[in-house]
């Protein structure tokens, strides 16, 4: 009986392994699940793990084949992975080696898109309050695409069209293939770095997702956020809508139309300053009309064709002034002299010589003292009696009459 050989268990792996090795199939083989336990270790490498309702296999795609990948892998996503199927020695798993990478039912560059997509969103990258306004008169502008598309040759010709007064400074670049991110975005920041023009145009013309990825690049999107200067972004067709077309400040449907969005036309430019110099002399001609009226009225007017009237008009207004004035006065006057005459009536019947003009009398002592009562004076006492006409000296012979307390002298 033949001994029974032993293996190692790294032998045994090895020889597991180089089965494996040789079975084509599992050399070229896709096979289809869904991403779980995803890792992006520091060395670029991909580790995760695919599974579906009754299994799971590891996996791994190394950096040489990652940096292809138009897209990042996500946990739930459904691939479509291809490469080989080996044993790792060291622990004796075997694994799917990854050498491409899709996504089921959708391609790489759509997923890549909506996956920056949401990223610069997130950081407000086409936050409306960022965007910057468009010059209205640019002096110059800067048309950053490629020199020798079709695309730079209408936005020229429109341009020179329009507005021939600004100044189109043309930065030569390839819009396609994978130098043209990095061109674009050098191109961006001279024309940033050295203020060549007041407004940047950049773009292309039409063509399939793949010609337009350049403008869905992660750095050409940041170049055209952190421009200072307002960029309009001009790719592709109507329906082609890239990430530069959110980021920029504005967004043209196609080359011809930035050109459109970018200057002014001349010819309703002109036509706008004819419709308002014509406004203009009709608000001139209808002022003018209007003084005109005023000057004709003014004409007419008596002050101006008899200046003296006017005058004359004011020496009768002066004379009438002057009589109701004197009126006035002397029915005041009059009005005063009766109030004083009542007055001086009213004081002088009040008066002590009126009263003696009606017989009365008025006695007093020999000190001026006026008497009242006869037994102010005693017999023998001299009396002066003032009378309406002079007066007498007297001498009291005898007292009549009651005192104050009611009896008889």
């Amino acid at each position: 009986m033949e001994q029974q050989r032993i293996f190692s268990v790294s032998e045994a792996n090895n020889f597991i392994k180089a089965l494996l090795e040789q079975v084509p199939q599992l050399q070229e083989i896709f096979v289809r699940g869904e991403i779980s336990n995803y890792k992006l270790y520091p060395s670029g490498h991909h580790y995760f793990t695919l599974k579906d309702a009754e299994g799971a296999m590891r996996c791994v795609l190394f950096k040489g084949n990652a940096v292809r990948l138009r897209f990042r892998p996500e946990n739930g996503m459904k691939v479509i992975a291809f490469g080989r199927i080996g044993v790792f020695p060291r622990d004796g798993a075997y694994q799917l080696y990854v050498s491409e990478l899709s996504v089921q039912g959708a391609g790489d560059l759509h997923i890549a898109f909506e996956q920056l997509k949401a990223k610069l969103a997130g950081e407000r990258l086409f936050d409306p309050a960022h965007k910057k306004p468009l010059p209205k008169y640019p002096k110059r502008i800067a048309v950053i695409t490629s020199p020798a598309g079709a695309a730079v040759h209408d936005m020229l010709r429109i341009l020179r069209a329009r507005w021939p007064l600004t100044e189109v400074r043309l930065l030569g670049v390839r819009v396609q293939g994978a130098e043209a991110p990095a061109e674009i975005v050098g191109a961006l920041r001279y024309a940033n770095k050295y203020k060549v023009a007041d407004l940047i145009i950049t773009g292309r013309g039409g063509g399939s997702i793949e010609d337009l990825w350049a403008f869905n690049d992660e750095r050409v999107a940041r170049a055209i956020y952190d421009s200072e200067i307002p960029v309009i972004s001009a790719v592709g067709h109507e329906p082609d809508v890239t990430i530069a077309d959110y980021v920029a400040d504005a967004r043209a449907s196609t080359p011809s139309n930035a050109a459109e969005l970018a200057v002014p036309d001349q010819g309703d430019m002109r036509a706008r300053l004819a419709a308002t110099q014509r406004h203009m002399a009709k608000i001139e001609g209808d002022r003018l009309s209007a003084l005109q009226e005023r000057l004709a009225a003014l004409e007419q007017k008596r002050v101006l064709r008899d200046p003296m009237a006017f005058i004359a008009d004011k020496r009768l207004l002066l004379d009438y002034t002057q009589k109701n004035l004197a009126a006035l006065a002397e029915r005041q006057v009059g009005e005063r002299r009766r109030k004083f005459a009542a007055l001086c009536a009213s004081l002088h019947a009040m008066s002590p010589l009126a009263v003696l003009s009606r017989g009365y009398a008025v006695a007093r002592t020999a000190d001026g003292t006026v008497l009242k009562g006869a037994d102010e004076v005693a017999v023998g006492d001299t009396v002066d009696i003032t009378l309406a006409r002079g007066a007498l000296v007297c001498t009291v012979n005898e007292t009549r009459g009651e005192n104050n307390d009611g009896q008889k002298l």
